[in-house]
């Protein structure tokens, strides 16, 4: 592990291309997360783990997918679960704790033997924002609520039984997306609340989580940094480390979105330089990828320890 980088690479197609593995060898990213268009039937998508595996000669290596429920369904093809969104689950816990506890339980449990049968070990869930009136809906029913308490309690418990289940976490989107009201996969959201509301109410629910891993939202939180989005903001990573008190590996979303308004290499140096450990990079355009790889440094001290706390739990 000591000679990889530090960011998380998407590939272009259900199966690696002779370029990927030369890259994959060459550059020895992380992580690699995959996606819709990467996963036709689970023997092809089980092959294909195997196959990034094998480069690395690690039985753990990390692979990553978004497997929420709802819109955000990257196993579609294998597993739908249209309905079962992170409203639906934050209704039914108001409504009945008992009938949430085993369905939530039942619907963590099939994911992560899904998950297991092709060969991805990382979800990135839970989803912590707080969902807010008159905000953008690319968070909408994602939220388990508009309750910091509601999302709170859900979120453990997401951790808790995912990690049970021998499958990483990643909290997002840290510090909280919710009164986003852009898409930042298209613009810059900026939110111009006071740093003691946020405290109390977006960034509450991200605290003292057990998670190994967090996700940092492309967002301009105007009282704190009125320059740089989290993501590249040295003020907000410190604030995730000393007040949400958040001290395992913190990855970037996606470095490709449009919220931010650099180069891909850009972008790239200023995650880093705020105190990101890990950057990624999604969409499988190899010219980008390559950059991306470039401008990663090698892995240090805390990415290993914290990596091989990660992998004690996948046994």
């Amino acid at each position: 592990m000591i000679d990889r980088r530090c960011f998380i690479t998407g590939i272009k197609s259900s199966n690696l291309s002779q370029k990927e593995k030369i890259f994959l060898k060459k550059y020895k990213p992380w992580g690699v997360i995959l996606f819709s268009r990467n996963i036709k039937s689970i023997i092809q998508t089980k092959k294909l783990t195997e196959e990034i595996r094998k480069i690395f000669k690690d039985k753990n290596y990390p692979i990553l997918i978004d497997q929420e429920g709802g819109r955000i369904n990257r196993a579609r093809n294998i597993f739908n679960a249209d309905k079962l969104t992170g409203e639906y689950f934050g209704n039914l816990f108001l409504k009945d704790k008992k009938k949430f506890n085993n369905n939530y339980k039942i619907f963590i449990n099939k994911t992560s033997h899904l998950l297991k049968q092709i060969g991805v070990n990382i979800n990135t869930v839970p989803v912590l924002d707080i969902r807010k009136k008159r905000s953008s809906q690319i968070i909408g029913d994602r939220s388990f609520s508009s309750n910091p308490k509601i999302v709170n309690k859900i979120g453990n418990f997401c951790i808790n039984f995912f990690h049970k289940n021998n499958i990483g976490t990643v909290i997002k989107h840290i510090p909280g997306h919710g009164l986003a009201k852009v898409d930042s996969h298209k613009l810059t959201p900026i939110v111009k609340e006071k740093i003691s509301y946020l405290k109390k109410n977006d960034f509450s629910t991200f605290k003292n989580k057990k998670s190994f891993f967090a996700m940092t939202a492309h967002i301009i939180y105007s009282d704190i940094d009125k320059m740089h989005p989290a993501t590249q903001s040295k003020k907000i990573v410190k604030m995730i480390r000393k007040n949400i008190k958040f001290d395992n590996i913190l990855m970037s979303d996606d470095i490709s979105m449009k919220s931010l308004k650099y180069s891909i290499q850009k972008n790239t140096i200023r995650a880093f330089t705020a105190g990101c450990n890990l950057v990624l990079h999604c969409n499988g355009n190899f010219k980008e990828m390559l950059i991306v790889a470039n401008n990663s440094p090698i892995v240090d001290k805390f990415i290993i320890k914290k990596t091989s706390q990660f992998y004690k739990i996948l046994s």
